[in-house]
Parts: structure tokens; sequence; C-alpha cells
């Protein structure tokens, strides 16, 4: 009797558990929907390449950083990545939603949350849209694994007729049904992770936000440029751009590119209509997602890094000192460095 009861008692929480699963893991199989059926967004140097988006992560990434720039450093391997990737969730939505293997498919869905989580966490221009995309499919994946599928599953349905999976009880950790722990064990289970879940929540909302004390930030606000080894040689000034801020459906739209003297002179300026013109072969792109001229500006995608060097009569013979450089993007915001001659 005890034995029946706590198998109703799993089937009634995977029913109640239903609507969460379908919504969760159709967010994950309409990512393998939208960028292979409704259009092919794993084509490299295309608009919208799954790549490229993935290079936006990188500048706050936590814990996982060092893993997405070796990738964005590498297009094949990057590419690979991203098909197998998009398989994976794929095929972690389809079973998730339709029960069958429940719980390992909710480990699956844990471990992509936790991936969106850590890596794009900091992104959302209006609200925190990629942390709370993350934490929450963290919550359900551990919640579908302690419910398992219940009676409107395919573990319900077929497991029972497959004798190798049903010969063992440790396929219930990998299927539906009742765990074969005791309540009082299951109950330690579900406070723990709970618990971690909470703390997961807690660490990356402060550091991704600064949500739990300290000043608000928002990170997808505003485009942030970074400026480094910047230097003149001849007559050619050479700096390195990195775009660590920002929308990452937006580009910071360089409008200006100034070279002032220590009293302020100006030794040179490129405005935007020039700087749409800027030569290809002048931009030296570090990842995959790419600095380049545009209709009416140079155009510093989110996460882009890259070496530019400019030509100009006017640096040659310049005196020793020290110059600003200044970039200005169409927002109106700017960004200096120093340069030492």
């Amino acid at each position: 009797m005890e034995t029946i009861n706590k198998q109703q008692n799993y089937s009634l929480a995977g029913m109640f558990t239903l609507a969460l699963r379908l919504v969760v893991g159709w967010t994950y199989f309409s990512a393998f929907w939208r960028r292979l059926v409704l259009e092919n967004k794993l084509i490299p140097d295309t608009a919208g390449y799954i790549g490229e988006k993935f290079n936006h992560f990188l500048p706050n990434a936590f814990g996982i950083k060092p893993v997405i720039e070796y990738l964005v450093s590498n297009p094949d391997q990057l590419w690979w990545a991203m098909v197998v990737f998009t398989i994976i969730e794929g095929v972690v939505g389809l079973l998730f939603m339709l029960g069958f293997f429940t719980r390992l498919m909710s480990i699956g869905v844990l471990s992509l949350a936790m991936g969106i989580l850590l890596g794009s966490g900091w992104l959302g221009t209006t609200c925190l849209d990629e942390w709370q995309i993350g934490i929450l499919g963290v919550a359900a994946g551990f919640t579908i694994f302690l419910s398992g599928g219940g009676k409107w599953s395919l573990d319900n349905l077929v497991i029972p007729r497959i004798p190798v999976l049903t010969k063992y009880k440790w396929t219930t950790w990998l299927t539906s049904g009742a765990l074969p722990v005791s309540e009082k064990q299951t109950g330690k289970i579900s406070m723990a992770g709970a618990i971690l879940i909470l703390f997961l929540s807690l660490l990356t909302n402060q550091v991704f936000h600064n949500g739990v004390w300290g000043k608000l930030h928002n990170k997808s606000v505003k485009p942030k440029i970074e400026i480094s080894d910047a230097s003149i040689q001849g007559d050619k000034l050479s700096f390195t751009v990195y775009r660590v801020e920002g929308a990452d459906v937006y580009g910071s739209f360089l409008i200006g590119i100034t070279l002032k003297d220590a009293n302020g002179n100006i030794v040179f300026d490129r405005n935007g209509e020039e700087l749409a013109q800027f030569p290809v072969k002048d931009i030296s792109n570090t990842y995959i997602a790419k600095v380049a001229p545009g209709k009416h500006s140079l155009v510093i995608p989110l996460g882009s890094k890259a070496e530019l060097t400019i030509n100009d009569y006017a640096l040659t013979n310049l005196p020793k000192g020290n110059y600003e450089l200044t970039l200005t993007d169409i927002s109106g915001i700017t960004w200096k460095q120093n340069v030492t001659y």
C-alpha cells in the first residue's frame, strides 16, 4: 500500500508540473526550431549567425569566459560547438516536453540554463532578461527532476513496456516515477537543491546587476568601448578597441576619431562619413563579431575586439609628448585614451 501511495504521489506531482515541463521544454526546442527550420542561423558570415550572438556574451560572462573566448577566437570550432549545442537544445527540449527520460532531460535543461545564466545573465536592456531565463530554467530543471513526468508522459506509457528499464531501480533516476529513496532523504535533496539554487540566484544577481546590495547597474543600456595599446609609429596610429557593454542588438556607431596634442590642438580628425570608408585591411579583428565600416559610421558590435590602424601624414614628424585619442559614438558618448609618443 505504501508503495502504491508513493507512486500515486509522484504521478500527481508530475501532473501538477506538466505546464512547467511543456513551456520550459518549448523554450529550448524553439531555439532549434528557429535556427534550423524557420531560418538557418548556422551559416557563418551572415546576418543573425548564432556564433556572433554567442560572441556577445563574452565581455561580462561569469566563470565560463575562457571557454567563450576560446571558441569565438576559433571560428571553425565555434561553428561545430553551435551545431552541437543547437542539436542538444532540440533533443532535450522535445523529449522534455514529451516526458521521455524526463529526469535525464531535466539535467539537460538545468545544464543548458546554467550556461545561459553564466554566459549571458548580464544582458537585458529593459529588465534582467537573460538572467531571469537562466535562473528560472535552473529552478525548473531541478523541480522536474524531483517530480518526474507523471501520468502525462511517455515515461508512463513506454517505460513499463521495456523490461530492461524496469528491472533496475536506478533507471527511475533517469525516467519518472517514485525515486528509490525515503521521504526523509527526498526532503533533504529537495531542501539542499532549493538552497543551492537560491544561493546561485543571489550570487549571479549581485555579480551581474548589484541586485542584492549596492547601486543597481545595467551593462546593456549604453555602449562602452575600452581602448588599449595605442601607439604612434611614423605616419601610423594604431590602437585596440573592445566593446564591453551595451545592447547586444545595437552596435556602437563610431562617428568620430580625434587625436589632440597636449595643448588641445587637433592633429587629425575623422568624421562618420570618413569612418564609413575605413579600409578593411586596416582592421584586424580578434573574434567572430567584427568591427566593420557601416553606411554612415564605423560599427563596433558588442563583444568585438579589433586593432585599428590609421594612416595620416599629419602624424609624420610629430614632436615627442603626450597626445589624447578620443572616440565619439553617435549617441554622443566619448571614450578617451592617452597616447605617449
